[in-house]
């Protein structure tokens, strides 16, 4: 009989998951720096490629900080009205489900000393495939495999997450 553990358990997801080849990315804001004042979060956010079914994670002191997804007017003049999320645990996964640009601030005030990020997330990447179809025909087979990895992705990035919170990540 296997021994039950957590740690089992991910070595399970971690192999099934391992073999495919999309992977979710967790994109920690500010990496080892978290999210604190001073940061130049415009710097980070260039630095870093994210892509549909990715994670943005912001770890903080929660008595202190917060993160909220606002929009475009919201980030320029660090307003949280009409905010169209709120997290406030000190280890915030946020997924990344839609092709868009998202806007982050802290709404306690230190969105003015710098604590705000913006990213621009992007369609995955095509599928490769064997051969070139000379046809602008898309059966709805051949869409199925675009469809599963779509859903790889989101459930991938859902375990990472959960990985992640079970685990604990040494942060805050």
């Amino acid at each position: 009989m296997l021994p039950s553990s957590p740690l089992l358990v991910f070595f399970c997801f971690f192999i099934i998951f391992s073999a495919t080849s999309t992977t979710a990315t967790d994109h920690i804001v500010g990496a080892n720096k978290g999210w604190n004042p001073g940061i130049n979060y415009t710097l980070w956010a260039n630095n870093h490629t994210f892509y549909v079914g990715d994670l943005i994670s912001f770890r903080y002191q929660k008595t202190q900080y917060n993160v909220f997804e606002v929009n475009q007017t919201g980030y320029d003049n660090c307003t949280t009205e009409g905010a169209l999320g709120n997290w406030t645990s000190g280890k915030d996964f946020i997924p990344l489900n839609k092709a868009k640009r998202y806007y982050f601030i802290c709404g306690n005030g230190q969105c003015f000393n710098g604590m705000k990020v913006s990213v621009v997330v992007h369609p995955l990447p095509p599928a490769p495939s064997g051969s070139v179809s000379s046809s602008n025909h898309t059966s709805p087979a051949s869409a199925a495999p675009v469809v599963l990895q779509k859903g790889l992705v989101s459930f991938r990035a859902l375990v990472v997450a959960f990985a992640s919170i079970w685990f604990g990540s040494g942060w805050i």
